[in-house]
């Protein structure tokens, strides 16, 4: 495709019949928002994606597209790289800076390939091809060679016996590696071949070129299972002539980002504190010959997530404190820590910087606005430089803000409340609480209206949305992601009722008209909420949740997982426990209304878990309850027509339940056309 100049971004093609006022639910699936952002070593470019949803009826159905665009700093001025229908990924530039890299699968090829396009425009040309899908990569520093993953090919007698019908699957033994590669570039172009294999042991997951460009740094796990992945990926330091392994680090748990210093001596990397840490989050540096290495902030009452080298001496960080993020510095032994972006300003989830650091591209989001590009020229407040939505501009949103309540222990305890759009004061509104997964997640202070998460939607329509990021979760360090083990179900979940109570006293919320929602472990919140206490909620919806703790430990992929880092026993340890931290255990106390959502595909949380808790209430009998299963998604929605459907189905629920008329569930079907006219709250 060729490179043409335009604007920024476009505004959604289709607004006849949409509101300018407010947000709804149509307008939630039209919403774009810049992905990765790869600032170029001169720091005079940035390459960068942006997902663009597709439209139900209009579009095939599928997941969002995601088209690339390159900015000239220094003119400010944007350029679609590769548009329309594609899905572009692992951006990069070479180590010259001459020429954009990315992954794709486009029109011909029979796997995903990794394309280059010079920065001065021009056509997309094929840089390296294999018999399988290419994942992570990484350029030497020279550029003459590139290291990349790519999973073991399926074996031509199991694809001749699948044809015949024989299509049995041995679970979790028909599994394939994703092994570690090396190609050679051809002389006179941006193309590489004679690909050969390094005989490494594990399944390889990401892996990094030293500056020296006489190593590469690896992570490990035993076995492509997702357990594994998960709590035993270990970084290896390879030689890649021999394949040899030189240096092991014994990263004591979950394994997050690595960068190397410019001199190749050290590792920084993100890590958990120990194999119990729910999260990767700890900063640590190694040795990159011993393998030895050393947290640089122990103690950290937040979570590091990313972290680079502008130098050898300094590393640049982005962590999560509290609902807020900061980018800051601190020498490679961990002194003089400071902030170069205060935290308020946005909500930073990446950050990509020049090879000297003067400049950094950042992706950020606020109350206002998704994920766009900032950019950060050694000094002052990162500049936004994209509007993917520019409509979002004549949007009326409401007030967003951080609460903090204590919990019945005392613990302080803090989430993000939007306020209902054009709310009246002294006046009582219905409140929507949504609970995020993990535990070990939080919400930012950024922006929170998605297909799942109800946020400005809702407010327009005068209920009030409280996110609240209860014990257990991420951005307070690591004891706090720690104070829900071998206690599930138990007093993180009572202080999302804490939370609900403080609202309560404020005056804003009306207590008889609360509602839950959340997927994952947000969705085992819901079922516990509306079941154990089902007094408190007046309706429910359940996204891929937890509703059998006994046996969820027999269903899902990640049991290891769950015993380390959350559980911290086993069922057989106490079985007691187990089945009075299960939601169906207490489904003889619900009476509260409940909509349970879940994809066919689920691996996480096994859909037998919604099957039962459907089951229980129904046989119960005490309240409205309805299962829709999504086939073909998985552990959330990925595809257009199947996120629609969540959003619409579950607000109407919901408002049925809190501001509507009650009783009987509302019809099955839904009308899926867009109405006109603006939109108005609900309460009078």
């Amino acid at each position: 495709m060729f490179v043409t100049a335009v604007l920024l971004f476009l505004a959604p093609q289709h607004v006849s019949g949409q509101s300018a006022d407010v947000l709804t639910e149509h307008r939630v699936a039209d919403i774009r928002s810049v992905g990765q952002v790869v600032v170029s070593p001169a720091g005079d470019m940035v390459a960068y994606t942006v997902i663009v949803p597709r439209r139900p009826f209009d579009d095939p159905d599928g997941a969002a597209w995601s088209q690339l665009h390159l900015l000239d700093v220094a003119s400010g001025v944007s350029r679609v790289f590769v548009g329309g229908e594609v899905n572009v990924g692992g951006v990069g530039f070479t180590p010259d800076g001459t020429d954009v890299l990315y992954l794709a699968r486009r029109e011909g090829d029979q796997a995903r390939v990794l394309y280059s396009i010079p920065v001065s425009g021009g056509e997309s040309a094929r840089a390296l091809e294999h018999q399988t899908s290419i994942g992570n990569y990484a350029v030497s520093p020279t550029g003459e060679q590139i290291a990349f993953l790519a999973t073991d090919p399926e074996p031509e007698v199991r694809k001749s016996l699948r044809a015949e019908g024989f299509k049995a699957v041995a679970y979790e033994e028909d599994v394939r590696f994703s092994r570690v590669w090396i190609a050679s570039r051809v002389e006179g172009g941006m193309s590489f071949d004679r690909a050969r294999l390094l005989d490494l042991e594990g399944n390889a997951s990401s892996l990094a070129w030293s500056p020296t460009g006489d190593r590469i740094s690896v992570a490990l796990a035993p076995t492509p299972l997702v357990d594994d992945d998960y709590m035993h990926r270990r970084l290896h330091i390879v030689d890649p002539v021999s394949g040899a392994v030189v240096a092991r680090v014994s990263n004591p748990g979950k394994l997050g980002a690595t960068s190397w210093s410019p001199d190749g001596r050290h590792l920084a990397f993100i890590s958990a504190e120990t194999i119990n840490d729910p999260k990767e989050g700890r900063l640590m540096v190694a040795d990159a010959t011993t393998g030895e290495f050393r947290d640089l902030v122990p103690g950290f009452e937040g979570h590091f997530t990313l972290a680079a080298w502008p130098d050898e001496s300094t590393i640049r960080y982005l962590a999560d404190i509290g609902t807020e993020t900061e980018v800051g510095e601190l020498g490679a032994d961990g002194s003089d820590r400071g902030a170069l972006v205060e935290g308020g300003q946005a909500a930073f989830s990446s950050f990509s910087i020049s090879s000297d650091g003067s400049v950094m591209a950042l992706r950020g989001e606020t109350a206002g606005h998704p994920g766009e590009l900032f950019l950060w020229a050694g000094s002052g407040e990162p500049e936004r430089l994209t509007n993917s939505n520019p409509w979002l501009d004549d949007v009326a949103l409401a007030r967003q803000e951080v609460i903090r309540w204590t919990a019945r222990d005392g613990l302080e305890l803090e989430g993000i409340l939007v306020r209902p759009l054009n709310e009246v004061e002294g006046r009582s509104y219905p409140l929507i609480v949504h609970v995020h997964g993990g535990p070990e997640a939080h919400n930012r202070n950024g922006w929170l209206t998605s297909y799942s998460r109800p946020g400005q939607v809702s407010a327009a329509r005068g209920i009030a949305v409280l996110y609240p990021n209860y014990r257990a979760s991420t951005g307070r360090g690591v004891e706090f992601s720690m104070l829900d083990h071998a206690d599930m179900g138990g007093r993180e979940f009572d202080d999302i009722v804490d939370g609900v109570d403080h609202l309560i006293a404020t005056g804003l919320t009306d207590g008889e008209r609360v509602g839950v929602t959340g997927g994952s472990y947000g969705g085992y919140a819901t079922a516990w909420l509306s079941t154990y206490y089902s007094d408190r909620f007046a309706a429910g919806v359940m996204s891929v949740g937890i509703s059998n703790q006994i046996s969820k430990v027999g269903t899902s992929d990640i049991p290891d997982e769950m015993f380390l880092v959350h559980n911290r026993l086993r069922p057989w340890d106490d079985w007691e426990l187990f089945l009075e931290r299960s939601p169906v255990y207490w489904a003889d106390r619900s009476n509260t209304p409940l909509l349970i959502l879940h994809g066919t595909e689920d691996k996480r949380v096994n859909p037998g878990q919604s099957m039962e808790m459907y089951r229980h209430l129904k046989l119960r009998g005490q309240a409205p309850v309805r299962l829709v299963f999504y086939p073909g998604e998985g552990h959330g929605n990925r595809n257009a027509a199947a996120r629609l459907d969540y959003n619409l189905r579950s607000l109407r629920w919901l408002e049925h339940y809190l501001v509507g008329p009650g009783g009987d569930m509302p019809d099955r079907d839904l009308d899926y056309e867009e109405e006109s006219g603006t939109p108005t709250a609900m309460i009078p």
